[in-house]
């Protein structure tokens, strides 16, 4: 399928769910997030509510939703200009002196070769006999993968990975032969592949459609558990590039405690000055900004043309025509294919972390150690082969 089709299918995909509302900057990148709903500081709340009379809306209309950090209010009214309603009172709050982000819209994130595609296009089946799992090793370092759904028909071991919330019935051949379904197949893969000793644990957020809310996202974090590797192969862009209220919230919660570290994948618009979350965190100046490992793709010379870049970017790791685990059917037989993203480049050194952990000490450590051990450049940042 040419790239332009194929991009045009995901647009026309998104534009039709009618809980999502976008706005587009003037390169065309767009941000996206669930209309009616806002997020604001409490202490805001009664600009918020002015704000919403100024749009002819009534406060006898707002449902509270719940899920939110302390200090905020997630509300929903119907027919909310969403975007209009946060810079209304992120206005108030900046003449106030308030650097904090004082409103956003819940944002609504997709898996990174969803939306952002590039000229990779979707996978492509491998030839047989392409290439073999190492078997297990010893110990099992479990890596936290937030992702779509596992299909148990696939050439990934049953064994060597685990996976909750996921209802097959949900998905079907037409999804797969689109592309969106078998991702997290294909990360896991790429883990497996990498490394003797991770064991992924695979939980499903993304819908069928590759999509999120930043909501479900921050629900899913608060279940990392022990596991002290996080795989975000997805992500997206944020109203007026501001850090995601609900997100810095939960990964500040998240890194501040415990021993974790967050692999994000960079996006796969080709943007070079824009952030793209959660990645981005790794560039900004949260206290817990080290924990979070961003990672661009490479070709084997060079940074693919499609993958983000930007001050942001941790590391560069393998994205391009990469091969891994993805789903038995008619246009797969043997239930391995060929794919490209920055999706694909994490979890590439999420496995990295995973096997430096046990001499390390711990996940804080052994990322650092991964990170200073990238003796090789592309372009203007290290990478790993």
């Amino acid at each position: 399928m040419p790239p332009d089709e194929w991009r045009s299918r995901r647009a026309r995909r998104l534009a039709g769910l009618s809980w999502i509302r976008r706005e587009d900057r003037a390169d065309g990148t767009p941000v996206r997030f669930v209309a009616d709903e806002l997020v604001v500081l409490g202490e805001y709340f009664a600009t918020a509510r002015q704000a919403f009379a100024e749009q002819g809306l009534t406060a006898r209309d707002i449902v509270e939703e719940g899920d939110v950090p302390d200090g905020f209010r997630r509300v929903r009214l119907p027919g909310l200009d969403v975007a209009r309603a946060a810079r209304r009172v992120r206005v108030q709050a900046e003449a106030a002196g308030d650097t904090r982000v004082a409103a956003a819209p819940n944002h609504v994130f997709v898996s990174t070769p969803f939306a952002h595609a590039g000229a990779y296009g979707p996978p492509r089946p491998a030839p047989p006999g392409a290439l073999t799992l190492p078997e297990k090793g010893a110990g099992g370092v479990r890596v936290l993968v937030l992702d779509t759904g596992v299909w148990l028909n696939s050439p990934l071991p049953k064994e060597r990975y685990v996976t909750e919330d996921f209802e097959p019935g949900d998905d079907d051949g037409a999804e797969v032969r689109q592309g969106d379904a078998g991702h997290a197949n294909f990360v896991a893969g790429v883990m497996l592949g990498r490394s003797r000793r991770v064991r992924p644990r695979v939980v499903r957020i993304v819908d069928t459609f590759g999509v999120c809310r930043e909501s479900d996202l921050v629900a899913a974090l608060r279940q990392a558990g022990d596991d002290p590797i996080i795989n975000l192969s997805l992500g997206g862009y944020s109203l007026d590039d501001r850090p995601p209220v609900l997100l810095t919230a939960a990964l500040a919660e998240l890194l501040t405690n415990g021993d974790r570290v967050v692999v994000a994948a960079a996006g796969n618009d080709g943007q070079h000055d824009r952030p793209f979350w959660p990645a981005a965190y790794a560039g900004t100046g949260a206290p817990w900004r080290r924990r979070v490992v961003a990672v661009a793709a490479h070709d084997g010379r060079r940074i693919c043309n499609w993958s983000n870049t930007g001050p942001w970017i941790t590391l560069a790791a393998p994205g391009a025509d990469v091969l891994s685990t993805y789903v038995h059917h008619d246009g797969f037989p043997d239930g391995w294919a060929r794919w490209s993203g920055t999706s694909f480049a994490a979890p590439y050194v999420a496995a990295a972390i995973a096997d430096a952990l046990p001499e390390a000490g711990s996940a804080g450590l052994a990322a650092q150690s991964v990170v200073a051990g990238a003796g090789l450049r592309y372009g203007r940042y290290a990478g790993v082969a």
